[in-house]
């Protein structure tokens, strides 16, 4: 039986919870010193005494824990887990149905009634990533959960949560049979080359998929592309199996070429016809209005918050400034596609560092498409953060 904790929450607090609100925050605990161990169940109440929600209590950024459910009798245990698995998968069958689509995500978090952990499919794979070390403490429960729910090839694990500041690194496996790497997995019959052994990325990142779907399906014909922060590529490849003219990736990664490389490979695509550089974007952007360089769409997709030696970059507050320099060198009716990962700003907010942008640079623009989360990362209404994925396709008039 786990340990349980009452927690008292100030008054200023208390609507939020009652509203659905999931995020267990620092600065609405009274009693913060009755947090001891990560894992403990957490009773909560306003300063009258009435009970709100039952959670658990885990660190992840300035987060304690999540709410589980507001019913104040209820036992978190393996049923417990097996139920809220059970009402995520059914809600995705049609992923598993899907013959082109083999990658995807079963369980996202709060938005699947579990902050601090998710699930991903990958060909009859699973990874679990825990976000906390309160998390990790049901991990017995939640695979007995998963066991008795799904059929399973093998299973691997990111642990995401720090011991001495760094990112635990072992060997990923928990349970089954090992997938042979690369695992080959498929994306809207997009095929990717993915590694669930290899630290906390395995290749690709499932939550684009709506986005590459489009730049292949409606944008890239006949295009020059230029993919900046490219990673594994994967836009890359969407583009010039949409009939892009050429690609070009940029990444800092020394890894990115030959992960890159293998990405073209296993879709039949010629490497070496696109350009894959390895390369500091902002002084590739340099370059390319030095060099008087255009392309007919750029791909900007930064980190929330990236170093090199000459350059730091915070998406909530320079992203105007990087794509202004990516305006620079897009061709008059040209395509970008801009997009941020960081939860710390709304789509409208977003919007209106395309805006400035496009006005400190003298340029017009029409928005084509906006995307946010694809519908296997399920969000709730009550946790704005939680739906984090802006990304808005727009023309340079």
């Amino acid at each position: 039986m786990k340990k349980t904790v009452k927690l008292q929450i100030k008054s200023n607090f208390v609507n939020q919870f009652r509203s659905g609100y999931p995020l267990i925050n620092k600065e609405a605990i009274k009693n913060i010193n009755a947090l001891k161990e990560e894992g403990t169940i957490l009773d909560l109440f306003d300063e009258n005494n009435h009970f709100l929600a039952k959670g658990y209590y885990g660190i992840q950024n300035k987060g304690r824990g999540w709410i589980l459910t507001n019913n104040q009798h209820e036992v978190i245990d393996q049923s417990f887990f097996e139920n809220k698995l059970n009402i995520a998968i059914n809600a995705r069958l049609s992923f598993y149905q899907d013959e082109n689509t083999t990658a995807f995500r079963i369980f996202n978090g709060e938005g699947d009634g579990i902050g601090g952990l998710t699930i991903d499919h990958y060909d009859g794979y699973y990874v679990i990533t825990w976000y906390s070390e309160g998390i990790y403490h049901f991990k017995k429960d939640i695979m007995e959960a998963l066991k008795k729910i799904v059929d399973f090839k093998g299973v691997y694990e990111k642990k995401r949560f720090d011991v001495k500041g760094t990112y635990i690194e072992d060997d990923d496996f928990v349970i089954g049979e090992r997938a042979n790497f690369p695992l080959i997995v498929k994306e809207n019959g997009i095929k990717f080359a993915v590694y669930l052994n290899d630290g906390a990325m395995v290749g690709v990142f499932l939550d684009q998929k709506d986005v590459r779907k489009a730049i292949r399906d409606k944008y890239a014909k006949g295009k020059h592309v230029l993919n900046t922060f490219s990673y594994t590529g994967a836009f890359s490849v969407a583009a010039a199996l949409g009939g892009a003219v050429k690609t070009t990736s940029v990444d800092l990664a020394n890894r990115s070429k030959a992960k890159t490389i293998e990405q073209f490979s296993v879709n039949e695509i010629d490497y070496e016809a696109q350009d894959i550089i390895v390369e500091d974007v902002f002084n590739f952007f340099k370059y390319a209005v030095r060099k008087k360089l255009n392309y007919d769409m750029v791909i900007l997709d930064p980190p929330s918050f990236a170093r090199s030696k000459k350059h730091t970059f915070s998406a909530g507050k320079d992203y105007p400034d990087l794509l202004k320099q990516a305006i620079q060198i897009t061709s008059k009716k040209g395509i970008i596609v801009a997009s941020s990962n960081c939860s710390t700003f709304s789509m409208k907010k977003f919007k209106s560092f395309i805006d400035k942008a496009f006005k400190e640079s003298r340029e017009a623009y029409t928005i084509l498409e906006e995307f946010s989360l694809p519908a296997d990362f399920k969000t709730r209404p009550e946790f704005k953060e939680g739906n984090y994925l802006k990304v808005v396709i727009l023309s340079k008039n």
